[in-house]
C-alpha cells in the first residue's frame, strides 16, 4: 500500500522546488473504508491541503491545519460516509454549510463521477472553493452562495438531488429542516456529528418525520489513529416536504421544530 512521498512542484509560489508529503495517513484511511485512489487523486488532495493552509491565513476556513490533522479529521472523514451508504450508487449530492468543502469536495475527488453542489453563506468562503475546484482541474462541482432556507425554495435545487450532506454544527432537528428539503424521495440527507447522538435523534425525531424523512441508519466509529467518536446519521427521505419548510432565514436554529 506504501508508496514514495508524494512529490508536488511549488515552482508556482514561486519558490522552484518540490514539496515531500508523506500521505501514508490518506492511504491508509482509504484502504480501511474500500477506497482505492489513484495518483493523480492523491495530487488533488495534497494540492487541496496547500490551497486550504494558504487561505486559511485570510479566510476562517477551519481550526485544523496540519497536514497530517487535515488528512485524518478533515480528508478520511469526510470519506467515511461509505461505511453508511453506496456512494457510488448515487449521482447528485448537495453540501449544505461546507466551509471550507468537507465533506463534499474531498467526496468529489474520490468518486469523480458525483455531480456535486456546495452550499455555503460565506462568499469568501466560495470564492476558495471556486478557485480550488478550478486548480484542482474539477468538472461537474459548483459552489454556490447563499443560505440554505432560500435555496431549498428554488425549483432547481428543492428536492432534486440523491444525496444530501452536511457536517454543519447545528441540533439535527435544525439541520433536517435545512436539508432535508434539497433531497428527492427516495434520496438521503446524512448528517456527520461527533459522538454519540441518541438523546439528540430522540429530540429530532418529530421533526424528522414532519420534514418527509425517516431514520435508516446510525453508523458509530472512531476516526482511524485518533480517539474521536463519530457519528453518520442516515435519514432517507419517505415523503415529500411540506411547502411551508424551511421556515425564514434564522428560525430553524432558533426555534426547532419540537
Amino acid at each position: 500500500m506504501g508508496i514514495n512521498p508524494l512529490e508536488v512542484d511549488e515552482g508556482r509560489r514561486g519558490r522552484g522546488e518540490k514539496m515531500e508529503y508523506d500521505i501514508t495517513i490518506l492511504e491508509k484511511g482509504c484502504d480501511e473504508l474500500g477506497i482505492c485512489l489513484t495518483q493523480k487523486q492523491k495530487g488533488q488532495f495534497v494540492r487541496y491541503y496547500e490551497l486550504l493552509e494558504e487561505r486559511n491565513r485570510y479566510v476562517n476556513l477551519t481550526s485544523i491545519t496540519e497536514f497530517d490533522e487535515v488528512l485524518k479529521k478533515h480528508f478520511v472523514d469526510s470519506l467515511a460516509i461509505v461505511k453508511a451508504l453506496d456512494i457510488k450508487a448515487v449521482s447528485t449530492m448537495i453540501d449544505i454549510g461546507t466551509g471550507g468543502g468537507f465533506p463534499g469536495l474531498p467526496l468529489k475527488i474520490a468518486f469523480p463521477h458525483l455531480q456535486v453542489c456546495l452550499l455555503d453563506s460565506l462568499h469568501k468562503r466560495i470564492a476558495f472553493l471556486e478557485e480550488t475546484t478550478a486548480e484542482l482541474g474539477l468538472s461537474g462541482i459548483k459552489a454556490i452562495h447563499g443560505r440554505a432556507e432560500i435555496f431549498a425554495r428554488d425549483k432547481e435545487h428543492r428536492e432534486v438531488y440523491d444525496l444530501c450532506v452536511s457536517r454543519a454544527v447545528a441540533n439535527l432537528a435544525s439541520l433536517s429542516e435545512y436539508c432535508l428539503p434539497y433531497v428527492k424521495t427516495g434520496g438521503s440527507f446524512v448528517s456527520y456529528k461527533s459522538g454519540k447522538i441518541q438523546e439528540e435523534l430522540q429530540n429530532a425525531a418529530k421533526a424528522i418525520n414532519i420534514l418527509g424523512g425517516k431514520v435508516e441508519n446510525t453508523v458509530y466509529f472512531n476516526i482511524p489513529d485518533t480517539d474521536m467518536e463519530r457519528s453518520l446519521v442516515v435519514i432517507d427521505k419517505v415523503k415529500q416536504t411540506p411547502k411551508k419548510y424551511p421556515r425564514k432565514a434564522g428560525t430553524p436554529t432558533k426555534e426547532p421544530i419540537a
